[in-house]
């Protein structure tokens, strides 16, 4: 049966944002892999690598997500900024108890988001910071005219304030970010809100309240119920771990049984649920949908690789992630009328990542090309279908300048699958068609091979009889483009 695209039908609006990164202070997520130094041999332009910035730049990453994580509820932004020489060192108790020497910092920051073209997304320290101190960072970033903190933003070199576009009021507050009750941090949250600075009424800053864990949907029953009017957005926290045990091995990114491939498959896909669940209790006390549901820690979590710092979960990326990545953005684009924003975790050497660096050797993964594929559904109006989707397949449609979007998922490791898609609107010819797969279920990129998963011409697509048909092949991810 063929797939019907509602192609007549006014979808909703898929936000670039959905397309966002996250990067923490863990392991060698920021140093070594974005941030080298200014006197590195590995080129750099003001201490941010240069290969991985040109890489990050072709997936227009939309916004990234800094400085953390539970790191940001230990984070005190004034030891970040002033002459590097003078910062102050830290433990990072969080991951791997390791030095930080908070030489990337706020100005480091704002400068790699000006590299990338990217949007801030920056979450305020609640769990040991104070009120005043998320107060006067929000008042260094953003104040224009004289103050204070503005003056000494530009004796730090910075003249004119930065676009502080959201900004996350706590992080996991239901665990290592404070261990609150919904009740105490809603009201911690109101406080928090209170005292946010706002320079710009043209441009008011959004504000991200800690959401849920999962599946706690008392927390956002809680949230939702006590300070609605006073927030923008709530985030969830959901992570696909194939074993789906928090306390014991996760499973190795590569080298797993087909059984591990197929419970990947089915836990990333309850993301759907989670997301259907929390949004019914959103649209109790919010049915004009203005909060959003803001997904700002997805990805894999496996057992960080042989001979690595445990704390500093560094994993391989595999096709298997490339096919997770795709059920996860299908879904959100499926919510889109909810879900504005995601952040994958994380962008380099860190969970999911876009990319793995090792010295001055870079390596873009699997899960980057999805992100790469991806791109054309940014800012796109999603087309709803009807019929029957083939088993273990998935797939999202949109439309954009006038172009059909199709990206599609196979993860059955044997079977092929043919889809025809019908629409209402007449296609004249394919303009685009790429393929993400391999020999392997845990086909990957190593330093040695960088090349064995990339994105390919695909040649399985054609236009028949006003028809899309796609002969998808079995652990692929396919997208499509057609004009009319």
């Amino acid at each position: 049966m063929a797939i019907k695209l509602l192609d007549q039908e006014k979808g909703p609006h898929i936000s670039k944002y959905i397309y966002g990164q996250f990067s923490e202070h863990l392991g060698r997520g920021i140093y070594g892999g974005l941030y080298v130094g200014p006197h590195s041999d590995i080129p750099n332009v003001n201490g941010l690598r240069t290969d991985v910035v040109d890489a990050l730049k072709q997936i227009h990453v939309p916004v990234l997500r800094w400085p953390g994580g539970l790191f940001a509820d230990t984070y005190h932004w004034q030891q970040g900024i002033g002459p590097q020489k003078d910062r102050k060192k830290i433990v990072n108790t969080n991951w791997g108890g390791v030095t930080e020497d908070n030489s990337f910092g706020t100005h480091e920051y704002f400068e790699l988001l000006k590299q990338l073209g990217a949007d801030a997304y920056i979450n305020a320290n609640i769990g040991s910071g104070t009120v005043q101190e998320m107060a006067e960072w929000v008042e260094y970033m953003t104040m224009p005219g004289e103050s204070p903190m503005a003056t000494l933003r530009r004796k730090n070199g910075q003249k004119d304030p930065w676009k502080l576009k959201s900004f996350g009021i706590g992080n996991e507050s239901w665990g290592g970010g404070g261990n609150m009750r919904p009740e105490y941090y809603s009201d911690v949250y109101r406080q928090y809100q209170t005292f946010l600075p706002q320079y710009d009424a043209k441009h008011p800053i959004y504000k991200v309240a800690c959401g849920p864990n999962e599946d706690d949907y008392e927390w956002t029953e809680t949230l939702m119920k006590n300070a609605t009017k006073y927030l923008d957005g709530i985030s969830l926290h959901y992570y696909t771990l194939p074993t789906g045990d928090w306390d014991h091995s996760k499973g190795s990114a590569t080298g797993f049984p087909a059984s591990l491939w197929y419970s990947a498959m089915a836990k990333a896909q309850l993301m759907d649920r989670l997301i259907t669940k929390h949004t019914a209790i959103m649209d109790k006390y919010d049915p004009e949908k203005r909060v959003n549901l803001i997904v700002d820690e997805w990805g894999t979590w496996y057992d960080v690789e042989k001979n690595t710092n445990p704390g500093f979960l560094y994993q391989q990326n595999s096709l298997r992630d490339a096919l997770t990545a795709a059920i996860t953005l299908n879904i959100f684009q499926k919510h889109a009328d909810r879900v504005s924003m995601a952040n994958i975790a994380q962008m380099i050497n860190v969970l999911q990542a876009m990319i793995l660096t090792k010295d001055d050797q870079m390596v873009k993964t699997p899960t980057y090309y999805v992100f790469d594929m991806y791109q054309r559904h940014m800012d796109a109006q999603l087309f709803d279908g009807e019929g029957d989707v083939p088993e273990r397949v998935t797939y999202t449609a949109s439309k954009k300048d006038g172009e059909l979007n199709v990206s599609l998922g196979n993860y059955d490791l044997t079977q092929d699958r043919q889809i025809v898609f019908t629409f209402s609107d007449t296609y004249r010819d394919i303009s685009d068609a790429s393929i993400i797969t391999g020999n392997k279920m845990d086909a990957h990129n190593t330093f040695d091979d960088p090349n064995e998963v990339v994105e390919k011409k695909f040649t399985g697509a054609s236009l028949k009889n006003g028809q899309l048909v796609i002969d998808l092949p079995a652990k692929s991810v396919v997208s499509i483009t057609i004009k009319s």
